[in-house]
């Protein structure tokens, strides 16, 4: 990522439409940032522009920052969960590493992710920096811009580590700091006060933007993945989200083709043709290319058939384009609910595809709650944590009446509830299970699991610029 793109442009001018539309660069940061957002609907503009970011360009540019995009490569296929096909040089050549924990410091898709995030951050820290320079009451748009880098904080700690910590617009004489890594406590130290924030500042009007009940479950994601974890006050905020009666369970092809369902507490939302996503196609071979992307392992599809029950018919599917490889497609995110049949010939042009990305939904929030009240131990028989399991699993039709509860039994629910929505990765660490699960599933599939793989590689083009103030992760 070249960071200091971001420092020589400090504005942001941003349509209603959430299409970005940069301005010239100005030379002085402090003047221009400072005085240009000095109305609500200007601010607003900008805010529209953080939440751009985070949807990411759905072209095949690599110069363009894909956001959430392409969050399946680093999260899910270093989970056991997903594979892909085997790449050419000319499309995503960097994509078989992950699976494989093979994954090399110059990967773009690594750096895409990085520079997409830290240009999510940066947009923000523009919109909370003008604050000041509005006379109206701005106490909602600053909780919205703090859960907004909150977001984008959780994400990159929790998959480099250590990483810099910026949490305003950086002036010329401040360069240094896009490099310097902080101890990965400050940086939680960060999410949670920006949560607080937005929770006590937000309320449940949007799914696609943040919320009151979105800042909850996020940071009881971030007490519960912190190194000494609050297992009490994410129980709390998990229970305030429960007992607010407004989010429910619901048919579960519904949570991903009916979009802002009951269930959706946020998700990143896209339209047909105009701020699409081409993610849904590329899972489905939609694209004209060999084979597709995010496949689901055997692995994945072994506790599916066993464990996954109504749900397992509408997670996966075999590939009907290649059966004779046995390849598992994911289900959830036909583009905008087309299958493509028998033949999987898509009509339209799946490529512009419109559905959701689904960050937060009340099943995962129901499933949190068991795991704070079981506060790390092997397992709980607490009737809170069993209702809010057993409510999980009857969706499933799977209405056996559980009475004690363990940990393995709730990593294991997550994993056949929450499968191609990126969380599985996060858990196995949360859990203090990766090491176990990921070095025997390298072990079967002959890859090359370490210790080290835990973390992502810091860019290295972000350490070649750094000029030795960035250091790299161990083992890359």
């Amino acid at each position: 990522m070249k960071f200091v793109k971001y420092i020589a442009v400090l504005f942001i001018g941003v349509l209603a439409s959430s299409c970005s539309d940069f301005l010239d660069p100005k030379p002085n940061s402090a003047s221009t940032s400072n005085n240009y957002y000095t109305t609500l609907a200007e601010l607003e503009s900008a805010l529209i522009g953080a939440y751009d970011a985070i949807q990411g360009d759905g072209s095949y540019d690599r110069d363009e920052n894909h956001g959430v995009q392409y969050e399946f490569y680093i999260t899910e296929m270093r989970s056991g969960n997903s594979s892909t096909k085997i790449a050419d040089a000319d499309d995503f050549s960097d994509s078989g590493q992950f699976e494989s924990f093979s994954v090399l410091a110059t990967n773009g898709i690594v750096a895409n992710y990085y520079d997409s995030f830290y240009q999510v951050i940066f947009r923000a820290n523009v919109v909370l920096e003008n604050l000041g320079n509005v006379s109206e009451d701005t106490s909602a748009i600053e909780a919205e811009a703090k859960f907004i880098r909150a977001y984008a904080y959780f994400n990159l700690v929790r998959l480099f580590g250590d990483i810099p910590l910026v949490d305003h617009v950086l002036t010329a004489s401040e360069t240094d700091t896009q490099f310097i890594r902080v101890d990965k406590n400050l940086v939680y130290d960060l999410i949670i006060s920006d949560l607080e924030t937005a929770k006590d500042g937000l309320d449940n009007t949007y799914k696609t933007r943040a919320s009151k009940a979105a800042a909850q479950g996020l940071l009881a994601k971030a007490y519960l993945s912190i190194e000494n974890p609050e297992y009490l006050k994410a129980q709390i905020l998990c229970e305030s989200i429960i007992n607010s009666q407004e989010f429910d369970l619901v048919n579960f092809y519904d949570v991903f083709y009916s979009e802002l369902n009951d269930e959706i507490i946020f998700a990143i939302g896209y339209q047909t043709i105009d701020d699409s996503q081409n993610f849904s196609a590329q899972w489905m071979n939609a694209v004209g290319r060999s084979s597709g992307l995010n496949y689901a392992t055997y692995d994945l599809v072994g506790d599916l058939d066993l464990y996954g029950g109504d749900r397992t018919q509408f997670t996966y599917r075999q590939d009907p384009i290649h059966l004779t490889s046995v390849r598992y497609q994911c289900a959830k995110y036909f583009p905008d609910g087309d299958d493509g049949g028998d033949t999987g010939e898509f009509t339209g042009n799946p490529e512009l595809a419109g559905n959701d990305w689904i960050v937060l939904r009340y099943a995962d929030i129901l499933l949190l709650y068991a795991e704070a009240i079981m506060a790390g131990g092997q397992e709980t028989n607490n009737a809170a944590a069993l209702n809010a399991f057993q409510l999980v699993r009857n969706r499933a039709g799977l209405t056996d009446v559980v009475t004690n509860l363990t940990k393995e039994e709730l990593l294991l629910e997550r994993r056949v509830e929450l499968a191609f929505e990126n969380h599985r990765l996060f858990d196995l660490v949360r859990f203090g299970e990766a090491e176990t699960t990921l070095s025997a599933y390298s072990e079967l599939n002959g890859f090359g699991y370490t210790t080290s793989d835990l973390l992502l590689p810091m860019p290295q083009n972000e350490v070649n610029l750094s000029n030795g103030l960035m250091s790299q992760n161990p083992g890359y």
